[in-house]
């Protein structure tokens, strides 16, 4: 039998919402945890300061692109036009794909330096890698849903 305790979010509604730019949509701190599956050990303090640094971050990349949308005319990135998926503009759910995975990269590099397991024939440095590459994959989704968004291709190109 195995028991593993993980503490429990804060009550739904208790997180205050973090305002975003009012052309892009809001981010709901329960919505993000339900997503995210982040559980309590991530507490609303620590998840409001990478929310926070996303927004900055996924806005800042696509502020060129909102301002020449918004000169179009549009009022918001709901208002550009794009297909939908499941009644929801795929430009939104990107958005939010984008927000999320920053988030999520964030929390991890942040929570690496955790030691859950014995020091003793490499586990630590395997548990490590585990989450360096996890911070990675997030990081990846958020430039790819950036890319997707501004319309430009997914390559990626490491010098060796």
């Amino acid at each position: 039998m195995s028991f593993v305790a993980t503490a429990k979010p804060p009550v739904v509604g208790a997180e205050l919402p973090v305002q975003n730019h009012s052309w892009f949509p809001a981010i709901s701190p329960d919505r993000l945890r339900l997503a995210c599956r982040l559980d309590g050990t991530v507490t609303p303090d620590r998840l409001r300061l990478a929310l926070v640094a996303a927004l900055r971050s996924v806005n800042g990349e696509l502020r060129a692109w909102r301002d020449a949308h918004q000169a179009m005319g549009y009022a918001s990135l709901s208002a550009v036009p794009c297909d939908e998926m499941d009644g929801a503009s795929e430009n939104e759910a990107r958005y939010l794909l984008a927000v999320y995975s920053h988030v999520q990269a964030d929390l991890a590099e942040a929570y690496r330096d955790i030691n859950t397991t014995p020091s003793s024939d490499g586990k630590g440095d395997r548990i490590k890698e585990k989450i360096e590459s996890r911070a990675d994959a997030h990081r990846q989704a958020m430039r790819w849903a950036i890319s997707d968004i501004l319309g430009i291709g997914r390559t990626t190109v490491e010098l060796i």
